[in-house]
């Protein structure tokens, strides 16, 4: 059996969910029902967020490839990060980790493409909406991404900042969230959205909505669909 190592606690809220998603999705794939190998190391938040404000990227590197490291010891066969933020130097990451990582983007852009999307909108923090992560990996794909507006980024990530890595979920919040996905659609002509925060499913819920989405735009939940395809790698046999 194979052993997953996660980052977590960033954030708190998100990390709980991929390890109650992860459970369930193994228990549900496996025959046997048996329960998945998963060692969490949960990092300090604040930290990370400093260096990133403070665009001390190295740092913010190393400190990770400290912390897969430690999952590495602890017997992990492979890691990933739980938030999309991080994955602004994933490829770094990945350079320099000495455990294969599945990216959270990549899994994303997978599903985006199955489902034979053209156009999909962003939302996650600041650094995610502005950062070059997730456009590099769509567009070769050919698929265009787009992110709202510098006022509504900003909205969002404070919200995001404020709110939601402080476990609250406001019903004005998510409705303020989805007028702007509204708005994306008719100004931009979005087919889907990527919930590119592993919070943002937290307060939307996209799995309420009938077929996954409404007024026209697919939601992509990239919590589950991450959780999906290391699940995935967790039920492929060890060579």
């Amino acid at each position: 059996m194979k052993t997953l190592g996660l980052i977590g606690g960033i954030g708190p809220e998100s990390t709980i969910e991929y390890y109650r998603l992860i459970v369930a999705a193994y228990r549900d794939k496996n025959p046997k029902r048996a329960y998945p190998r998963v060692i969490i190391n949960s990092i300090n938040l604040q930290q990370y967020l400093e260096w990133i404000n403070a665009n001390e990227m190295e740092n913010f590197t190393a400190a990770l490839v400290l912390e897969i490291e430690r999952l590495s010891r602890a017997g992990a066969d492979f890691a990933a990060l739980a938030s999309n933020t991080p994955h602004i130097v994933f490829d770094e990451l990945q350079r320099r980790s000495s455990l294969p990582l599945i990216s959270i983007v990549q899994a994303t852009c997978e599903r985006v493409k199955e489902l034979g999307l053209k156009k999909v909108g962003l939302f996650g923090t600041r650094f995610t909406m502005q950062g070059r992560f997730y456009p590099e990996v769509f567009s070769r794909a050919g698929i265009e991404l787009v992110v709202p507006d510098e006022t509504e980024q900003t909205y969002i990530h404070e919200k995001y900042m404020g709110e939601l890595l402080n476990d609250m979920f406001l019903p004005k919040t998510r409705e303020r969230m989805l007028e702007i996905a509204d708005e994306l659609r008719t100004r931009k002509g979005i087919e889907g959205l990527i919930l590119g925060g592993t919070e943002i499913p937290l307060l939307i819920r996209p799995e309420i909505f009938p077929e996954g989405g409404r007024n026209g735009i697919r939601f992509f939940d990239t919590t589950r669909i991450h959780v999906e395809r290391l699940v995935q790698e967790l039920l492929t046999e060890t060579k």
